[in-house]
């Protein structure tokens, strides 16, 4: 009996990756995903070529608000990048497969090197709104992954080995930029939960034992099916809010994207400063 992954499988992610490169033959090395709020970063770059979602085979087109739905191919600054305006989540139905579908067929239209973004709450004292966090590392409490299932071999490894999720030469390339900007960044962990209801002040409290630094409900599954896919991962967070319990505040998807777009600018000059290292 045919399972739901097949649709979205490597077949699927071939015919997306073949439209994707007759859009840009010499496809970029460089992929960034943009999370939540953070569409407007699309906007500086040069010579951009953007495609919607539905025009690109299989793609899954997102619903939530914040999350655009185009591919933008263009220069940022001079590094040619395929930049994905906005992501697919667990929470709104979609299977693990369909959630790392674009990653997936940006890899096999050429993609090395994956940014990852996302807004997330903070938990650490450090994470305080408008700061920035460079992933270490993270917990995956979303209740699967995408390598779960049938396995087919053409995607990697069946059992991937996580021990540097987060290539460690772009936190530092991406730590020093901060620093030389100062910006309020810092390195740390990322709890990802199944959403989309905002955790419980006790589940902060339970995240904070177990090492968390910040949450979100996204990331984690496209970063395991890149280093299945062998690239090299670097994952930002931009912290959008106090995560519950901590600030005395109800949470609110509007504030959220609100914090995200006033915020985003020093994510932007933290790429200005990160992307030319990858060049090389």
């Amino acid at each position: 009996m045919p399972n739901r992954r097949s649709r979205h499988g490597y077949t699927q992610a071939v015919r997306a990756a073949r439209y994707l490169k007759g859009q840009m033959p010499d496809f970029p090395r460089v992929g960034i995903v943009l999370g939540s709020g953070l569409d407007v970063l699309a906007a500086r770059l040069r010579h951009c070529v953007t495609v919607p979602y539905p025009r690109i085979p299989h793609f899954p087109t997102p619903g939530v608000e914040g999350h655009a739905g185009d591919l933008h191919l263009g220069q940022w600054d001079n590094l040619p990048v395929a930049v994905l305006a906005g992501r697919v989540h667990l929470y709104e139905g979609y299977s693990q497969a369909e959630v790392v579908f674009a990653v997936r067929a940006l890899g096999l239209a050429g993609v090395k090197t994956l940014v990852l973004t996302c807004a997330a709450g903070g938990i650490a004292a450090s994470a305080v709104p408008g700061s920035l966090m460079v992933f270490s590392d993270h917990l995956n409490l979303q209740g699967s992954s995408p390598l779960a299932g049938p396995h087919d071999t053409r995607w990697g490894e069946r059992f991937v080995d996580l021990s540097e999720v987060y290539d460690p030469g772009l936190r530092r390339t991406a730590m020093k930029a901060a620093r030389s900007l100062r910006l309020k960044c810092f390195e740390g962990v990322y709890a990802a939960v199944p959403g989309p209801n905002y955790e419980t002040p006790a589940e902060v409290r339970a995240l904070m034992r177990l090492g968390a630094d910040a949450v979100g409900m996204s990331t984690v599954p496209e970063a395991i099916a890149a280093r299945q896919m062998y690239m090299r991962v670097l994952a930002i967070a931009l912290i959008t809010n106090r995560a519950a319990g901590l600030s005395g505040q109800l949470l609110r998807h509007d504030e959220v994207l609100e914090s995200g777009r006033h915020t985003a600018q020093d994510l932007a000059r933290l790429l200005d400063r990160t992307l030319p290292g990858f060049q090389s």
